[in-house]
């Protein structure tokens, strides 16, 4: 039975608002017979009774959601938006699914564990191979062979980008620094010769 205002669930015999109950197209008010909570108590034990581990419930206040991955109660503001879930937001929180992304990352493009890239920091003192000072958090590679190289400082991870990995530059671009290059050099009193 259903009316303006909701629509009696036939499990518990309450009468609901329609955003209580899920939908169904097959039924003529397109919404299903039980109401969402019915339905999930339903859905639980029989989990339960067919011998599958079944999450305990858990009571969240509105405008807040369990995150799967590391069981905190969050607001819906540390969600990201899943138009095809049920309550529109995604299963894990934003935080969880970061530290996802960068694990995932980290295998896909270097085929490296966060545990083997923190060996290789510690291998490295826990300073950029480069400057020695900065902490390493960026994962340098051989682009040619894909084999990596070390943990950089983002400073200097984009120095060598920006000097596409050539060791001729980095070797001319040292020697301009050190003066070197540009420097006239004596050849007798009062006489310089400059670089050519």
């Amino acid at each position: 039975m259903a009316s303006e205002e909701g629509k009696r669930c036939v499990r518990c015999g309450r009468w609901k608002p329609y955003a209580a109950f899920a939908k169904r197209r097959s039924n003529l008010d397109g919404l299903q017979r039980h109401c969402r909570e019915c339905a999930s108590d339903y859905h639980r034990k029989r989990q339960e009774n067919l011998g599958k581990k079944v999450r305990p419930k858990a009571e969240v206040p509105d405008g807040h959601k369990l995150c799967l991955k590391c069981g905190e109660v969050k607001p819906w503001s540390e969600w990201h938006r899943n138009a095809t879930a049920s309550d529109g937001l995604s299963t894990r929180c934003k935080a969880c699914r970061a530290v996802e992304g960068r694990a995932g990352h980290l295998k896909r493009q270097y085929g490296l564990t966060e545990a083997e890239r923190d060996r290789l920091i510690a291998a490295q003192g826990g300073v950029c191979c480069i400057c020695l000072s900065a902490p390493p958090e960026h994962v340098d590679h051989c682009h040619e062979t894909g084999r990596v190289r070390g943990v950089l400082c983002f400073s200097c991870n984009a120095a060598l980008g920006q000097f596409k990995d050539r060791p001729d530059a980095i070797r001319r671009a040292a020697a301009y620094v050190e003066g070197i290059a540009w420097k006239p050099t004596l050849v007798a009193p009062g006489v310089y010769q400059l670089p050519s």
